[in-house]
């Protein structure tokens, strides 16, 4: 008895040793998971996750889907890329693979255990081991079959790994065939072009080559014209002015060449110059153009820092006048400037530069007889834009008409009149000589003391026009009409 006494008790700790550790709340084993990290995962407090089969084959279906908008460049990328998460999920199947191997040994060592406790316990607690070895036994099961899943999973995830990587290398083998397509077009278009414009240049060779012979033949035609003409007139008076009237072309031609000449030789002399010149003045000489002065090495000091002052240079005696106004690095010429030649000094620190036009300011081809021909007709308009009053800029710009009659001159929209006067010594008008890029367009008038405007034309030939037939106008009531600092040489 005394040895039952001892076995009793060492049943009874061994039965609640195992009832402590194994506590069966319910009837069957709880149905834990596996996370993506080896964690043991309770599916009542996690919500249910999509399986590794519904994952790969949502992917295959989207990638099927889109494999017949995407470009051929864009699907090998994406075959890539699923062959890359294929072979992340083979790798995620073998490591499970693995976990599940180590639980079935779990299982199998922990069925043991309760095997052998079986036998050393009775009443209630044996069939509560029991109970647990049924249990364990379900889990086995459940295991095994979650094992064929797993297998069968294993070889989707194979089969699709095959097939992604096929697909790769296909689309692989697609795009260097349409690089090579692609390359040969270009190259053919390249050939192409090529040869079209070494037609176009052959043929502006041919076209150039047939427009100067026939403007060769032309002229002779001309010239014979002209002759059989003189011939065949009836009083030598007219033979006289056709005569006076080739002359007359003839000078014209001979002094615009000598002008070119000189120029030319301006030029060389200032080339062959040892010491070079900082500054020089860029564009046409002639009414109408804009003449800016420009740096002529790399190291020439900004002309924004120093004082400019542009002047009026008599080619006769090389009397200097000043522009009043005109101290800006780009000056548009006016009428007053044709035939004289302009200057522009530029005050440097210990030292003053000057920059001079190689000629005298040519006149506007045509403007003469324009000019002529609204005298004739004793009035005109020009459509203007107004850009300021009395110094001030405007912040909007209709168009305005700008009407230069024989006694006055009024500047109007509709029926608002912004200024009338009369020609008068208080009014002055000239062109625009604070520079700016549209200077060649634009011009100044004084109407009175206290009212000045600032006018942009639609073009320089109207600008001039407007000026000269302006001064003309005024000098017919006898007014000597100019700009700011003109009234001194008007009388000459």
């Amino acid at each position: 008895m005394r040895v039952n006494g001892v076995e009793e008790p060492m049943q009874r700790e061994s039965v609640q040793t195992v009832s402590a550790d194994v506590n069966f709340a319910t009837s069957r084993f709880p149905n834990y998971r596996i996370s993506a990290n080896d964690r043991i995962v309770d599916p009542k407090e996690s919500p249910d996750l999509p399986s590794m089969k519904d994952i790969v084959a949502r992917e295959t279906a989207q990638l099927l889907e889109q494999q017949k908008r995407l470009s051929v460049k864009d699907l090998a990328s994406k075959f890539e890329k699923g062959l890359a998460a294929a072979a992340k999920l083979s790798a995620e199947a073998k490591f499970r693979e693995a976990a599940s191997l180590d639980r079935q040994v779990l299982l199998k060592k922990l069925r043991d255990v309760l095997e052998s406790l079986r036998g050393r316990v009775a009443g209630r607690n044996k069939d509560d081991v029991e109970e647990a070895i049924s249990m364990v036994e379900a889990l086995a099961v459940q295991l095994t079959q979650r094992e064929g899943e797993l297998l069968q999973e294993k070889s989707e995830v194979k089969m699709l790994a095959s097939f992604l990587k096929q697909a790769s290398e296909d689309a692989k083998k697609m795009v260097e065939e349409a690089r090579a397509v692609a390359q040969a077009e270009i190259e053919s278009a390249r050939e192409a072009v090529h040869r079209i414009e070494q037609a176009f240049s052959e043929q502006e060779k041919v076209l150039q080559a047939s427009e100067k012979q026939d403007l060769n033949e032309l002229m002779k035609e001309v010239q014979e014209a002209r002759r059989i003409k003189m011939l065949h007139q009836p009083s030598k008076v007219m033979d006289m002015e056709h005569e006076l009237q080739a002359l007359r072309i003839q000078l014209a031609e001979k002094s615009l060449y000598s002008l070119q000449l000189l120029k030319e030789l301006s030029v060389s002399k200032k080339l062959g110059e040892k010491k070079p010149q900082l500054f020089e003045l860029d564009g046409p000489e002639s009414l109408g153009s804009c003449l800016r002065i420009v740096g002529c090495v790399d190291d020439a000091p900004d002309l924004s820092e120093h004082d400019i002052q542009w002047y009026r240079v008599s080619p006769e005696d090389g009397k200097k006048e000043m522009i009043s106004g005109a101290s800006k690095s780009i000056y548009a010429p006016e009428p007053f400037d044709v035939g004289r030649q302009l200057q522009a000094e530029i005050v440097l620190p210990g030292q003053t530069v000057a920059v001079t036009t190689i000629g005298p300011i040519d006149p506007a081809a045509g403007l003469g007889n324009y000019v002529e021909a609204l005298v004739r007709k004793a009035e005109a308009e020009f459509n203007v834009v107004i850009i300021q009053v009395n110094g001030l800029e405007q912040s909007s710009h209709p168009i305005h008409v700008f009407h230069i009659g024989k006694m006055k001159i009024k500047l109007y929209k509709g029926r608002a009149i912004k200024a009338k006067e009369s020609y008068s010594s208080s009014m002055q008008i000239c062109g625009v000589r604070g520079g700016g890029n549209a200077a060649a367009q634009t011009l100044f008038w004084q109407a009175k003391r206290g009212l000045s405007f600032t006018l942009a034309f639609e073009s320089a030939r109207e600008r001039n026009a407007a000026i000269m037939l302006a001064r003309r106008f005024a000098f017919d009531c006898n007014i000597m009409l100019g700009g700011p600092g003109d009234r001194e040489r008007q009388g000459t």
